[in-house]
């Protein structure tokens, strides 16, 4: 395995994290169409219409992100010291409770060090990010607001292809001059779309809506409307061979961000299912042969839903409920629909034989396992079969890093994911020998580290003082 050294000097505080609030609201559903000055009846459409039901429910989403710039060579001849420089944002969002719940994508907000929202009457307020989903894309912020005009929700599940899709967003924000969001209109050009290619976002997006209506930078977090002025998704993704929209744009259904959204607002996380199996993959990543194997279980976690339920390496995952499987990338897009706690049926093929099991939707193995915290800005899960079957990690044995505050990522290089094995020269086989180590070693010198990521052995070296 490669192996990589950084270097770095830590300092270890304590972090204080809020929860997110509780509330036993549910996103809304349907709303009062907005209402507009008088025109003339021949110049009003189903577009037109709809634009003025949802338009003032969108909100520009402003962040600033602080970073880290390397002190100029000169200066650093006479002692001078790297500095921070601030990163400005833009994107997009829409209120979905009058007591300032937004919706917007993920990484319209991440690594953002402050947020705030502007209305389309150029009102700002400061917002809170309440929570992020980053495998679906989707955020949820909260400002302090009351009788704020709410974006009526419909049904993505009912979307017909070829019928009209609105697009509003605000594509290069304030280069257009004010705060009042831009209007694309297009057709549903698909759905279920499985992007997987380059685009504007995370690097793959599963069970999407796929819309000819422009999508444009900033764009990101605004709502995709039917005619009849329902937001039936997210806008998140283009597809682009020169950084503009060419008429492939991708929409999260709003089902799904329905579901996120609420678990968002109530938990300020998503439970994500598992069931306990890994599927085949094509040598090199290449996209036509993984599409054409099918979706063809290559192993079966023990102790795993999947094993209690009789699913056997080799069997081929054919349908969940109404949805079709053909290839692993129809199964990532359904487990997106499924919830931790359900019995789904399952049917998978075995030879030539069709067979029906069920299913009981579990949680992943981190999840449940016993967290050990480290110096309050790490959390660490002991490395299991389960969750190294899952991962599909190299280590046989080490500490799981399950949280990581931003300050530990981007200073040692820890990532959530990450398997720490040795602390200087000392074998890791579980949470507690990390945390006994480090407690042992802080205050002493350097710390070497050495751990996995993504398959690759990397080592750092830091100190806490």
């Amino acid at each position: 395995m490669k192996s990589c050294i950084r270097t770095t000097a830590l300092l270890l505080l304590a972090a204080c994290s809020g929860g997110a609030p509780e509330s036993s609201a549910q996103i809304a559903r349907i709303g009062p169409p907005a209402s507009g000055p008088a025109v003339a009846a021949s110049r009003r459409t189903a577009i037109t219409d709809a634009v003025a039901r949802v338009a003032p429910s969108v909100v520009t989403v402003q962040t600033e992100q602080v970073q880290r710039v390397a002190a100029d060579p000169f200066e650093s001849v006479f002692g001078g010291r790297s500095g921070t420089q601030t990163a400005a944002g833009l994107g997009t969002g829409f209120i979905v409770r009058a007591d300032g719940v937004i919706v917007t994508n993920a990484h319209v907000v991440a690594g953002a060090t402050s947020v705030s929202v502007m209305l389309r009457d150029g009102t700002t307020y400061p917002a809170k990010v309440i929570g992020t989903d980053e495998t679906n894309d989707l955020a949820v912020l909260k400002v302090e607001a009351i009788r704020l005009p709410i974006a009526p929700l419909g049904d993505s599940d009912a979307l017909l292809v070829g019928e009209w899709a609105i697009a509003i967003g605000n594509p290069y924000g304030f280069m257009l001059g004010n705060a009042e969001p831009s209007v694309t209109a297009g057709v549903i050009s698909g759905v279920g779309r499985n992007l997987v290619a380059r685009g504007d976002g995370p690097s793959a997006y599963f069970d999407m809506i796929q819309t000819d209506a422009s999508i444009n930078p900033g764009n990101s977090g605004g709502p995709l409307v039917s005619a009849e002025g329902l937001v039936v998704g997210v806008n998140s993704s283009i597809y682009s061979t020169n950084g503009g929209s060419i008429g492939l744009g991708f929409a999260i259904p709003i089902n799904r961000a329905r579901r996120v959204a609420d678990d968002l607002v109530q938990h300020g996380r998503v439970r994500r299912p598992w069931i306990g199996v890994r599927l085949d993959e094509a040598r090199g990543g290449n996209l036509r042969e993984q599409i054409a194997r099918g979706a063809r279980v290559a192993s079966v976690t023990p102790g795993s839903p999947a094993e209690s339920a009789g699913i056997r390496p080799g069997d081929q995952l054919i349908r969940t409920r109404a949805r079709a499987i053909r290839n692993r990338f129809d199964w990532d897009a359904a487990l997106l629909d499924l919830r931790v706690g359900d019995a789904v049926p399952l049917v998978v093929k075995r030879g030539e034989r069709e067979l029906s099991v069920e299913v009981r939707i579990a949680d992943l193995p981190e999840v449940t396992a016993r967290k050990v915290q480290v110096l309050r800005e790490l959390e660490l899960v002991t490395l299991t079969p389960s969750i190294r079957a899952e991962r599909g990690i190299v280590s046989t044995r080490g500490a799981l890093v399950y949280r990581a505050s931003e300050r530990i990522a981007t200073e040692i290089g820890l990532q959530p994911g990450d398997v720490i094995y040795y602390i200087n020269r000392t074998p890791i086989a579980s949470a507690e020998d990390a945390s006994r180590a480090l407690d042992y070693y802080a205050g002493r010198g350097a710390i070497q580290l050495a751990y996995e990521h993504q398959g690759q052995a990397y080592q750092t070296v830091f100190m806490i003082r």
